[in-house]
């Protein structure tokens, strides 16, 4: 058991996690961003408790309640569970190192005698995980996630160089990774890809776009999926307030042509509106950054075939003049 300071038992949090090579770069940002630890192979141990669907990474969050040294010890640790006698389910959950399908099953069964409470595959009063994480075996309760941002992909208006709902969610974690208090802005929000993410994690977002036709199919893609109506037609150079996450995605196709100076002048009111910004561009834009009075403090870059997406998180230089 891990012991505070004052010797209270202090909670850890495994989370079992998957993804494509060319998103894995953007995996690992947003589990950091999230957990705020750095992520192992498939794998990371927090004492954060985040919900696992909040990510389209994770798989499993199993709670560590028990740990040994040994698959025998934690059996038996097993027997200390008390589930006043509900049904439950054991479940394998793939951590450090890897197991074949007959190996996980056997594990399962075998941790699984030693719990007092009546098996049920179906439909478990409790779902329980066990796991080789950290060079231990750990146990505890567990759950599942939900792939929710995959029914945002049929949405009505669709835009063909707009972020996957996948890379939109995971910008949007990268961004506000603590939901509580903060105002968030997406400037240049197209037909909504990323406000839609966010609404669906309860984050506190506006929309501004200067086109007419990408804020109607905004509020269209939102009216669809039950969220309000958070978007309206202006430029970023325009747009007054304060915020304090942004997400801005560069304008980067034939008809958004974006001159140097405009670049520099997006850049500069994005660090007017808010101290931290995630920046998403087709294009190098660390000059830009550097003179707009941003520093870079972490990023990476997204892959689909020979197109590349760099997403950039940054902070506002207080050194420089406002």
């Amino acid at each position: 058991m891990n012991l505070s300071a004052d010797g209270r038992p202090m909670s850890s949090f495994v989370y079992s996690f998957a993804c494509h090579e060319d998103e894995k770069e953007l995996c690992m940002l947003e589990l950091r961003t999230l957990l705020g630890v750095r992520p192992q192979d498939g794998w990371a141990e927090s004492p954060l408790d985040l919900d696992p669907s909040r990510s389209p990474f994770i798989r499993h969050r199993l709670e560590v309640r028990l740990q040994a040294a040994s698959l025998d010890e934690l059996a038996e640790e097993a027997e200390s569970l008390d589930l006043n006698g509900d049904t439950f389910k054991l479940l394998y959950v793939e951590a450090e190192g890897k197991a074949s399908y007959d190996e996980r099953r056997a594990i399962e069964r075998l941790i699984g005698r030693h719990v007092r409470g009546k098996a049920d595959m179906k439909q478990p009063r409790h779902l329980l995980g066990a796991a080789y994480a950290g060079g231990r075996w750990v146990l505890g309760p567990c759950r599942r996630s939900e792939a929710l941002w995959l029914a945002h992909n049929s949405k009505p208006r669709h835009y063909s160089t707009a972020l996957s709902t996948r890379v939109a969610r995971a910008a949007v974690n990268i961004a506000v990774p603590d939901p509580a208090g903060i105002r968030a802005v997406d400037p240049c929000c197209g037909i909504g890809t990323v406000l839609v993410e966010a609404l669906s994690m309860g984050i506190d977002i506006v929309g501004r776009d200067l086109n007419p036709l990408a804020v109607r199919g905004a509020r269209e893609n939102l009216a669809h999926f039950g969220y309000p109506d958070v978007v309206k037609i202006c430029d970023i150079r325009d747009l007054d307030g304060a915020y304090d996450a942004l997400l801005l995605d560069m304008p980067y196709n034939l008809c958004s042509v974006l001159s140097t100076e405009e670049q520099l002048e997006m850049l500069r009111s994005a660090r007017r509106l808010s101290p931290r910004a995630v920046v998403i561009s087709a294009e190098p834009v660390d000059a830009a950054l550097e003179r707009a009075g941003f520093a870079v403090k972490d990023r990476c870059v997204v892959r689909k075939g020979n197109f590349e997406r760099q997403i950039i998180v940054c902070e506002r230089r207080e050194d420089e003049a406002e």
